[in-house]
């Protein structure tokens, strides 16, 4: 799997310190947290800087939602499926996600490393009558807490971190055994480079330029792999396909070129481990 290190701008493994608003740790690149947090008071213009999240957003909650109720037995009609499950929203930003989840029913904790985007996201939570635990620190840090999660969301991050195995290992960790993860990332391909760069960045100017750096992007395989090497096993992936014609974003399972959603569990505990847990 390609590495997005950069040793320089990473704190010591399982250190967490405060720079200029912003939340460090060992994954934790400043440059990247600081492009969003410029932005934070846009999250919730549907028409803002934040207009592609928006409108990819139902795509999104239907992965997730679908592969949630089948993972956990739940079902995906009721009013409020995702009740008593605990669900952490990794790089939440303005709560674009961690709000749904929260109307869903979930137990939610909304996660950044930048502390504007947790207050503009708490603010929103608290006049929308939604409790959500929001946190401005570390999948790192909640990962050496000892904190876990039935339902663990990674959207769009992967590709902003500076050390990309640390970060997927400490996502990881956040997944309860039984549980499942959902990464969405971009694929490293000429199309994605023509599509979500030059595209969405100096044509349409869907996003301001250098929102993206294609390099980071990475492969399903690539993504596979760090999940697999963190203890999770892949179940599912889907690509995600925008429509110009009617301005929407659909599920696409043989198109992975440009974006992708990967969904993983981690095995529950083996009983003879359990035993002896409370036999201890």
């Amino acid at each position: 799997m390609q590495s997005s290190r950069r040793t320089r701008q990473s704190a010591p493994h399982g250190a967490q310190r405060k720079t200029a608003g912003a939340v460090q740790g060992a994954s934790v690149d400043p440059e990247e947290v600081e492009k969003f947090a410029a932005l934070a008071e846009e999250w919730w213009d549907p028409s803002g800087k934040f207009r592609p999240l928006h409108r990819l957003g139902p795509a999104r909650l239907r992965f997730i939602r679908d592969k949630a109720s089948d993972h956990f037995g739940l079902d995906p009609k009721a009013l409020k499926p995702f009740q008593g499950l605990r669900v952490l929203d990794i790089g939440c930003g303005g709560g674009l996600l961690a709000e749904p989840m929260a109307r869903l029913g979930a137990t939610v904790t909304g996660i950044d490393a930048s502390e504007r985007n947790v207050t503009v996201a708490a603010h929103h939570a608290r006049a929308s009558g939604l409790k959500i635990g929001y946190q401005a620190t570390t999948a790192e840090t909640l990962a050496e807490k000892g904190q876990v999660f039935d339902l663990v969301l990674n959207m769009e991050v992967v590709e902003h971190v500076a050390d990309v195995e640390a970060f997927l290992a400490a996502a990881a960790s956040l997944v309860a055994p039984g549980g499942l993860g959902v990464v969405a990332t971009l694929n490293r391909t000429p199309k994605s480079f023509l599509m979500a760069i030059v595209g969405a960045e100096y044509l349409l100017r869907w996003l301001p330029r250098g929102t993206h750096d294609w390099r980071r992007f990475l492969r399903p395989s690539e993504l596979a792999a760090g999940l697999r090497a963190a203890g999770l096993d892949m179940v599912d992936l889907t690509g995600v396909v925008y429509n110009p014609v009617n301005d929407t974003w659909r599920l696409a399972p043989r198109d992975l070129e440009v974006n992708y959603m990967m969904a993983a569990v981690r095995p529950p505990a083996a009983r003879g481990r359990k035993a002896q847990a409370s036999s201890d």
